[in-house]
């Protein structure tokens, strides 16, 4: 594959512009005298620019302002950004929390390449890419200063632009063809990199494959050892603004001792008292221990007691599972006109039980929000006839897209081919997609394409398929399957967003459920440096789709479509499955590494009845507390009515 060409800044105007500027600030800051202790000894101060600003949320009053500084000491170059002490507007945003974003003395050789943004509208930033491919949040710079910033850097290390993006800049980039990209892991399509807050990365060169929405590999067949990986070819880099968003966290679930090193500090000051309060006020309270024993080969050490027991929750948590609704019983939920009479009554009796088969088709459409629960038998058939026409129109603009125009449509040509790619490996051991020439594989690909027209500004990404893929095999329609799915990735489309904050808000809650319910494996991951849950990121990004049999994730996500209990049930059910193997992780004292095959290994072997139950009783143990370390708007909640979204353009434009 053709290397991505690059040349140096000499020739760009904007930059001989900003090389004065970078000066100045150089000297600006030249009298500048080590500081605290986040700064290397004997270094020297050539940047320094205040109020630039992570934001951890898309809420403008969670936004954490900073200084960001470029250190030289000896021959080295480095990076830090820390927050200010005692500024957050944001009462719940203690300074520990603060601190799980402080990026310390980042040398440049880790650094693989800066991305420049310049929205239409709001504030520039900058990502910052390290070598492993994982990225630092989004920098903004609030009061200007990118390009000084970026001609700073230019004087002290070997700043390129790459020739095919004009706002990428390789940094000491010499061509070279062993460079890596994610996909030569060879791990499937699992998705992507989230935004890594924290500290930097140590390990080999592997890059990220800069369109970030697929890999050409498939999925999860197991993990390639670092000499496979070291042996790979770097690929095409296509655009890093996807790039840094689709394909690292997950592939730190198949990865050994690199991913370690890589994430070993990611939440290395996360606060172990933040929540202390909540396990008093629960301390009459009891859950689940389901821990297994180590085995016998393995040395036993002690594994701290459980605060929650199962045993004595048996009489008043978890309900026992019930058959799944039929026919008959969903009759009597409707009246004579196809109305759903009492919705909160039919959602939690699918919590607990699911929903035959053959009834799916009917019931999906309402949970998903295609129809509505109010709706007459005719009023659905009306809107599928109104939306079928509306599909078609959508359908046909990519559809007449002539040869000599998609010569000329790089991004189109670039999702269809991702698309292409995805759909052909995307559940062939099912039947219903298995087998040369299978229409339903047209249906496929025709609902994420036209998708990708819908909502152009997400497009298509590493994972969509996974979720379409049984929506379709419900539906058997291609106009209703596309309907159900833009009305699902109205709740999960966050997870997809190319800043990430969607999942990094579902990992960083899941952080405080588990310290909230489940100390001891908290305290132990905190040992481990495990605190970044990347454990968990397949998990929650693709739904367990890929640790469930078939008919088993089907009827895991109906269940989660219900929000019966919570709306971010699926966070209550990776604590459960946490908690099943809780004595067997610090048995075993399972490393980071050993942990990830571990976790990896538990796809085809998980028991959702019993799984269910666990999380309903976690669910119902945290209450309110629960609910209280969980960001509003966090996937899969809805946007909120006032606008705030999780979308990075958008962000830009809130004050």
């Amino acid at each position: 594959m053709q290397e991505t060409e690059i040349h140096d800044l000499s020739d760009d105007a904007d930059y001989a512009a900003s090389q004065q500027q970078g000066s100045a600030s150089m000297m600006r800051c030249e009298s500048g005298k080590r500081s605290s202790s986040n700064e290397p000894e004997e270094a020297e101060v050539v940047y320094m620019e205040d109020n630039v600003t992570i934001h951890p949320t898309q809420f403008a009053f969670e936004r954490i302002s900073g200084r960001l500084k470029l250190i030289k000491q000896s021959s080295s170059f480095f990076m830090t950004w820390i927050p200010y002490k005692g500024k957050s507007t944001n009462a719940r945003l203690s300074e520990k929390d603060k601190n799980l974003y402080t990026i310390r003395a980042v040398p440049f050789t880790d650094v693989r390449s800066i991305r420049r943004h310049t929205p239409a509208f709001g504030w520039q930033y900058i990502i910052v890419v390290l070598s492993s491919g994982l990225a630092f949040p989004p920098l903004y710079f609030y009061n200007g200063g990118v390009r000084e910033f970026l001609a700073t850097v230019k004087q002290h290390v070997v700043l390129l632009r790459s020739a095919e993006h004009a706002n990428v800049f390789p940094v000491n980039d010499f061509q070279n063809p062993l460079q890596r990209t994610l996909s030569s892991l060879e791990l499937p399509r699992a998705v992507s990199l989230s935004i890594v807050p924290s500290m930097p990365v140590s390990g080999g060169e592997s890059a990220s494959q800069e369109n970030g929405e697929r890999t050409d590999v498939d999925v999860l067949d197991g993990s390639p050892s670092i000499r496979q990986f070291y042996r790979r070819e770097r690929q095409k880099v296509h655009d890093p603004a996807r790039d840094i968003s689709m394909q690292v966290l997950e592939k730190f679930s198949l990865v050994t001792k690199f991913a370690r090193e890589a994430t070993s500090q990611l939440f290395w000051e996360t606060p172990t008292n933040a929540f202390s309060h909540f396990e008093r006020g629960s301390s009459n309270l009891s859950a689940i221990d389901s821990s297994q024993k180590p085995r016998d080969d393995v040395l036993e050490l002690p594994v701290p007691p459980d605060p929650l027991e199962l045993d004595k929750l048996s009489l008043a948590w978890g309900k026992p599972r019930q058959p799944p609704l039929g026919l008959e019983e969903w009759a009597t939920f409707l009246d004579s006109e196809g109305r759903v009479v009492d919705s909160k009554a039919l959602r939690k009796r699918i919590f607990y039980g699911g929903v035959e088969h053959k009834l799916r088709k009917e019931v999906w459409e309402i949970l998903l929000g295609y129809q509505s629960y109010e709706s007459t038998y005719a009023e659905k058939e009306y809107q599928r006839s109104n939306k079928k026409t509306e599909y078609e129109i959508i359908k046909n603009q990519w559809q007449s897209i002539s040869p000599e125009q998609e010569k000329r449509f790089t991004k189109f040509r670039e999702r269809k081919d991702l698309i292409e790619k995805d759909v052909v490996r995307t559940d062939r051991s099912i039947s219903f997609y298995g087998g040369d020439g299978n229409a339903n594989l047209s249906f496929l690909h025709n609902v994420l394409l036209t998708y990708s027209f819908y909502n152009f500004d997400l497009g298509y990404c590493q994972g969509m398929s996974d979720l379409l893929s049984p929506i379709l095999f419900v539906m058997e329609d291609e106009s209703e399957s596309f309907w159900c799915f833009v009305a699902l990735m109205e709740r999960l489309g966050p997870n997809f967003n190319r800043d990430q904050n969607g999942m990094h808000s579902q990992l960083f809650a899941l952080s405080k459920l588990v310290e909230l319910l489940d100390a001891p494996l908290h305290n132990y991951f905190k040992q481990k440096d495990c605190l970044n849950y990347f454990i968990c990121f397949r998990w929650i990004l693709l739904q367990f789709k890929r640790e469930l049999e078939y008919d088993q994730t089907m009827r895991l996500w109906e269940v989660l479509w219900t929000h019966h209990l919570s709306e971010h049930l699926h966070l209550y059910v990776c604590i459960a499955l946490l908690k099943r193997y809780r004595g067997k992780i610090i048995g075993e004292q399972m490393e980071f590494d050993t942990l990830l095959k571990f976790i990896n290994e538990l796809s085809g072997h998980i028991d959702i009845d019993v799984t269910l139950r666990d999380a309903e009783a976690l669910c119902l143990c945290a209450g309110e507390n629960g609910s209280a370390c969980i960001p509003p708007g966090t996937p899969p909640s809805l946007p909120r009515e006032d606008g705030f979204l999780f979308n990075s353009e958008l962000d830009d434009t809130v004050l």
